[in-house]
């Protein structure tokens, strides 16, 4: 709290830039005048701030956008201006002999993407204008901490966190709010490329340098989006192939030997004909073993991913995209002595995941007056893998279509929408298995409808939408939606959003723990679909101090569900219990951002998440395993311009979470503690386009205990007792009755590691 207070003190303090009271003007000095404006906009730039470099004086436009600079010496000057978000305009060698009237319009450009989301509503407004609070990830800030996938770039994101599922393969899935993997819903471009089954390994593999930004909305969205985005969505925004460079490569490595490699390339056919050819290829094959538990630290890969897009300029400004991808990885983790020859056995353990995956996505603006577009998406993914001895085959597909209708009527902005999704899932686990013993896929039809309409009203904005989707198996669902907006001035803006969130479970297609270990999944009853009210209070501030700023983002959010599932632990040490939860269950708290720029080249953004999750069965409230109490991030970047060097230090900082133990007499600690992951990243550019870098990731050195893996010398559990009802017997070589168990997981094995790199962007 006491940095905090320093800080805004310091950006207070910055206002201050030693001019002379306004109207007294010593002879031979001058007056700067005029009006600075934004492109496209009809708000004026309040607060942009204008600064003269060689005198070390500025100000900040007013309400209107006016500025005024006075006592300013005759002579040549550097002049520069800059707004949130907005590319900062410089100007030399301005001429200032007499008093001068200057106006400037500040454009948008690659750093003003991320004011511009679509996620919240299906419609592109700038994010201060959208009615539903949006976070955003551009590409600028996943280079502060190179990572080989967005799963691990989402590690610095305030109340996003990348959980992994299992010691032995490093899957995982994505937490918001506290909220288990399944609650939060990926898109690509939109579309519901990554869900059910490749929600676990379908992350890794989308190419980085695609990647435009990431929108993530916390709190259900499933009026809009449907089934899955229940805890959130996050939807990862492939570039644009036409405002994309001609080529671009990221390439680096770490002390452990792994390897990325990242290459873009843009290829204009014809004028109205662009195409943006991307390649992303991981590579570890290096087993370590720092912990000496038998087992490989980090799950080796070998993994390629290509995807292709192309965009279409057609008749009247109308546009259509089109992409494609193919992913493959082999990975494997387990016992050191592991090699292909066990895949399956039981005599050395092993996890061995082949993935296949093909994807389409595209939309098309229908050549008609009013605003209908046709969205669509295919996926294909087959996976074949094994979890020592157990094999787990699978196939999925999925296809979505939809017909959006864009149309604005006075005060009111009209969403319509008609989706209908297809999904065909096939394993070879229970989950699929009838009672005449035979496999049978499970086929899924969801058609719905949807409507959205703001209305906006001066400062004021309303969103109502509601949706009805049909499921072929549980029958009619029903979301409303509501969101209000107040923007109090221009940099003042409340947000309240209320929704009701849905979600339909496949249990061996999100949860991991389920096929591996020793434990038996058992399914009481039939599993209704999950569903939740959530309501969010969002406030955003900006605080403009002469030529620096403050963002404050301040949230709180309460989630109530009904009917909930969630994988049951404690009951029995050798089972996971599922059934829908004979109570309720809550996620509530409270999230904070703040952004500091200074006028320096120095910048600043931390965050941090409060929250409460439990669940109440039978009068009795508990924590759900791996929820943390509160999340913390923070990002410090600093810059030395005229060198060329930038310096990057980022880190995210967990509260203590409870664990999954196998019995009251499991050594293992049950809580686990405050950890934090911090990183610190030099980066050499030169004018060329080529920059260098390289750095530390976890500077604490920090890793879970060695005995994470229960029994890892005994992972097929060949010197355990059992008794007739399959509980663990007491033995010598066994005294806390424990199997083997790969499940108790809250943070990766990789230790402090030193990494290197280059990029190179041509335009």
């Amino acid at each position: 709290m006491k940095l905090l207070i320093l800080l805004i003190f310091c950006t207070l303090s910055l206002s201050a830039f030693g001019q002379p009271p306004l109207g007294q003007h010593p002879l031979g000095q001058h007056v700067l005048s005029g009006k600075i404006s934004l492109e496209g906009q009809t708000e004026p730039a309040f607060g942009a701030a204008v600064y003269i470099n060689e005198l070390k004086i500025g100000t900040t436009a007013d309400t209107l956008g006016n500025y005024l600079i006075t006592s300013i010496p005759k002579g040549n000057y550097t002049i520069r201006i800059s707004y949130v978000s907005f590319p900062t305009i410089t100007e030399k060698n301005i001429r200032i002999d007499k008093n001068v009237t200057k106006d400037f319009t500040l454009k948008s450009g690659e750093n003003s993407l991320d004011e511009v989301v679509v996620t919240g509503t299906m419609k592109e407004v700038s994010k201060l204008d959208s009615p539903v609070p949006v976070d955003i990830i551009t590409a600028k800030f996943i280079y502060k901490n190179p990572v080989p996938s967005i799963f691990e770039g989402l590690s610095y994101v305030n109340g996003v966190r990348p959980q992994l599922n299992c010691n032995v393969c490093s899957t995982g899935d994505i937490h918001i709010n506290g909220l288990e993997g399944p609650y939060t819903m990926v898109l690509i471009d939109g579309m519901p490329m990554v869900s059910g089954l490749s929600t676990v390994y379908g992350l890794s593999g989308i190419p980085n340098s695609l990647i435009d930004r990431v929108e993530i909305v916390k709190g259900p969205a499933s009026t809009l989006y449907g089934s899955e985005a229940v805890g959130g969505l996050i939807n990862i925004i492939t570039k644009n192939p036409s405002k994309a460079p001609t080529f671009s490569a990221d390439v680096f490595s770490t002390s452990w030997l792994d390897y990325n490699v990242d290459l873009g390339l843009k290829l204009t056919p014809s004028p109205k004909v662009t195409s943006l050819l991307g390649i992303s290829y991981f590579n570890y094959q290096n087993p370590i073993d720092n912990n000496k538990d038998g087992f490989t630290d980090l799950t080796l890969q070998n993994r390629i991913s290509v995807f292709n897009k192309w965009s279409f300029n057609l008749p009247d400004n109308k546009m259509a995209n089109v992409a494609i991808r193919y992913y493959y990885e082999d990975r494997w983790g387990g016992q050191m002595n592991w090699n292909k020859s066990y895949r399956g056995g039981s005599e050395v353990y092993g996890e061995s995941i082949y993935t296949k995956r093909y994807e389409i996505l595209g939309n098309y603006q229908l050549p008609t007056k009013e605003k209908i577009t046709f969205q669509y998406s295919f996926s294909s993914h087959n996976q074949n893998s094994v979890y020592g001895h157990v094999l787990f085959n699978a196939d999925q597909k999925i296809s979505f279509a939809q017909l959006l209708w864009d149309k604005v009527a006075g005060k009111h902005n009209f969403l319509f929408g008609a989706p209908f999704r297809y999904t065909f899932y096939n394993d070879n686990t229970p989950a699929t298995r009838y009672s005449d013993g035979r496999d049978h896929a499970d086929q899924t039809f969801l058609p719905g409808v949807f409507v959205q309409d703001e209305i906006k009203m001066g400062s004021h904005a309303l969103l109502l939408g509601a949706r009805y989707d049909y499921n072929s198996r549980h029958g009619s669902i029903f979301t409303p939606r509501l969101a209000y907006k107040i923007k109090l001035n221009q940099t003042d803006v409340v947000r309240l959003n209320i929704g009701r969130g849905f979600r339909i479970v496949n249990l061996f297609t999100e949860d991991h723990a389920a096929l591996t270990g020793s434990r038996q999944v058992i399914v009481r009853e039939k599993l209704n679909p999950e569903q939740s009210w959530n309501a969010n209070i969002n406030f955003v501030k900006k605080i403009v101090t002469g030529n620096s700023f403050v963002g404050f983002d301040a949230s709180v959010f309460y989630t109530y569900f009904t009917n909930r599932i969630l994988p049951d632990y404690d009951t029995d040490p050798n089972l996971i219990i599922y059934d829908n939860l004979n109570g309720y269950a809550v996620s509530k708290g409270i999230s904070l951002n703040l952004d500091f720029n200074f006028s320096f080249p120095l910048k600043i953004i931390a965050g941090g998440t409060f929250m409460d999750n439990f669940q109440s069965e039978n009068g009795i409230k508990f924590r759900p395993v791996l929820t943390e109490k509160f999340t913390g991030i923070w990002a410090v970047s600093y810059e030395i311009q005229k060198a060329g060097i930038s310096f990057d230090y980022t880190g995210n900082i967990y509260g203590p979470m409870r664990l999954p133990l196998l019995s009251e007499n499991d050594p293992r600690a049950a809580i686990s503690p405050i950890w934090s992951l911090q990183n610190i990243q030099v980066t050499k550019k030169f004018p060329n386009g080529l920059e260098f870098y390289g750095g530390v990731k976890n500077l604490l050195n920090f890793t879970p205990p060695a005995n994470s893996i229960a029994r890892s010398f005994d992972p097929f559990d060949k010197n355990v007792t059992f008794d007739p009802q399959g509980q663990v017997v007491s033995t010598p070589d066994n005294p806390n009755r424990l199997t083997f168990d790969p499940s108790y997981v809250f943070a990766p094995n990789q230790g402090i590691r030193g990494f290197a790199g280059f990029r190179y962007t041509f335009h």
